[in-house]
């Protein structure tokens, strides 16, 4: 599989990364319902086989627990990929969720980082969500000092506006900007990945695959089968009126890769890492068979045509829907 450099570093990634959100499983606000931690650990193993060598995770996806999974997934593993994770989000003993970017506060969810993903340095350490805003320098001056004692390697923000990585840069380069982007999401057109590609920061995008909605599996009675604590049966896009639009793009899709033998969440993967500011895309997969079914998108390029396609297809559905 290629790689490229991420940003201003020396860690050169393949396109596709493990995404370990889901697998930190239900029971907290940001959570995905149940979740078989062997499944969880054998769809890291087969991701590691297809060649992925980056992982990315975050203290708070199951309030610890995936960062948990991944340490057990990669004990006794030699070749072992680079280790992404987050801090910010901080919660108490009843599983209520808060952001801190205090400099005590991110000291310890380092320390409690290290200890659960049972290595000695993160590859890249990242804030999860610029919040509270007044404490971004705080916050991101740590995150130097961190990586000037060794503790990680790289650093990186998630969820940033252009103003806050300005705000950052003062104080120390960012290497990796990590926001969400899909067909669904492109907000960050505009002004973020210009930014990004000025500076030399490298973009990780998250949710490729808008949190599995453009994979091809979800239908309205899908939908209403998640369990409670899945956070997507809340969500606007799983939702109508939004639900009937973005089916109908994921047929457009399907029908894309249907003439590459490629499935629905291989083209939308495809699209994202189509922009040139776009280094990798994170991938979520909870199990061994939904890493093979996004495997393809790596190496798999959209044509100019089937680019301009999608665009067409878009504006039309945007175009009926104001109507309606």
């Amino acid at each position: 599989m290629d790689t490229r450099r991420l940003g201003n570093t020396d860690m050169m990634i393949t396109p596709i990364g493990f995404g370990a959100w889901a697998i930190g499983g239900g029971g907290w606000a940001s959570g995905w319902g149940p979740q078989d931690d062997n499944e969880s650990i054998a769809a890291i193993h087969k991701a590691l086989d297809l060649g992925i060598n980056w992982i990315d995770t975050a203290a708070v996806y199951g309030l610890g627990h995936s960062e948990e999974v991944v340490a057990r997934a990669l004990d006794g593993i030699s070749d072992r990929p680079y280790i992404f994770t987050k801090c910010g989000l901080v919660w108490d003993e009843s599983g209520r969720i808060s952001n801190s970017l205090k400099r005590d506060s991110i000291r310890r969810e380092l320390e409690a980082s290290l200890r659960r993903l049972r290595v000695e340095v993160i590859d890249l350490y990242q804030i999860h969500w610029p919040n509270p805003d007044e404490d971004i320098e705080e916050g991101w001056s740590t995150l130097a000092e961190l990586q000037q004692e060794g503790k990680v390697r790289y650093i990186g923000v998630s969820n940033f506006s252009v103003e806050q990585m300005q705000r950052a840069m003062r104080i120390a380069p960012i290497s990796s900007l990590q926001p969400p982007y899909n067909l669904l999401n492109r907000s960050i057109e505009k002004e973020i990945l210009p930014f990004c590609q000025e500076h030399n920061i490298g973009v990780i995008a998250y949710s490729p695959m808008a949190s599995g909605l453009l994979t091809g599996k979800v239908t309205a009675e899908w939908v209403r089968n998640l369990p409670d604590d899945d956070w997507r049966k809340r969500s606007p896009e799983f939702n109508e009126p939004r639900l009937s639009r973005n089916l109908k793009l994921v047929e457009k899709l399907r029908e894309i890769g249907s003439r590459h033998g490629k499935s629905p969440a291989e083209v939308a993967i495809a699209w994202v890492l189509r922009h040139p500011a776009v280094t990798g895309a994170i991938v979520g997969a909870r199990r061994p068979d939904q890493v093979e079914g996004i495997i393809g998108a790596a190496d798999f390029r959209l044509s100019q045509e089937e680019l301009d396609e999608i665009e067409q297809f878009l504006t039309e559905l945007d175009s009926v829907a104001q109507t309606q």
